[in-house]
């Protein structure tokens, strides 16, 4: 992520494509009311660079901006990990470990896992479609254990949980009413998909990021929230390769 200060404009003709490594991505511009500077970031799957800019930022110099910094894109690019859709006798990524992908035809559809294999059946059309249904339902059933365990520790009811496909964010709370968690993190250790649960229910008693809100999570998670913000610095982007 690259910011961007009032007075570092480039005037150049407005192009809302950039060429990265041979490939064109769109860029996307959005402006933030109470935003005091440019970012720009290249989303979690490569599919776009994004741009948040103030109100009184010009888009043309932002679009400039982005292709000023198109060789630290293209580095970003080139990092990601390759498209890699499940695939019959392939690996599926699962709580940290990996599930073989044993797909016949007559095996039942609903997918159930046997050992270190994930047996599945139904026509190979629509398999990806399928699998990643199944992984956005045990998403949805572990994240929702998670909060239930996280809201009796913070002696808190339990709230209304649903899943987010967004690429930005892992989760985020609502209106101290609600939960939202990125399905993707099913695929991650389960300390790292823990750890975004149990700071979204700190946000359900402290709405910020105060001393109050880091001394409630540190009660209520039992593990090491640095390790976790960090394996998903480090990993996050690699969640995205399997579905986009």
């Amino acid at each position: 992520m690259i910011d961007w200060l009032r007075g570092a404009s480039v005037k150049r003709p407005l192009d809302p494509e950039i060429e990265l490594g041979g490939t064109r991505v769109p860029i996307v511009l959005k402006r933030m009311r109470h935003a005091r500077r440019l970012t720009l970031r290249l989303a979690p799957d490569g599919s776009e660079v994004r741009i948040t800019l103030p109100a009184w930022a010009e888009g043309r110099e932002a679009i400039a901006f982005a292709h000023s910094r198109a060789g630290w894109l293209a580095e970003q690019l080139a990092r990601m990990p390759q498209r890699a859709a499940p695939a019959p006798g392939g690996e599926l990524r699962y709580r940290g470990g990996t599930l073989r992908l044993d797909w016949d035809a007559r095996h039942p559809r609903r997918p159930a896992i046997e050992g270190e294999d994930l047996r599945i059946g139904g026509p190979e059309p629509g398999l990806e479609a399928r699998l990643r249904r199944w992984l956005e339902n045990e998403a949805l059933r572990l994240a929702e254990a998670d909060m239930r365990e996280y809201c009796q520790a913070a002696g808190l009811d339990p709230v209304p949980i649903g899943l987010t496909r967004a690429q930005r964010r892992w989760g985020s709370c609502s209106d101290k009413s609600r939960i939202r968690i990125n399905w993707r993190l099913v695929q991650a250790p389960d300390f790292v998909r823990r750890s975004v649960v149990a700071h979204e229910v700190a946000h359900l008693v402290h709405f910020d990021h105060s001393p109050a809100f880091h001394a409630l999570l540190a009660r209520i998670f039992e593990g090491e929230i640095a390790a976790a913000d960090r394996w998903l610095k480090e990993h996050g982007r690699s969640l995205y390769a399997a579905f986009g």
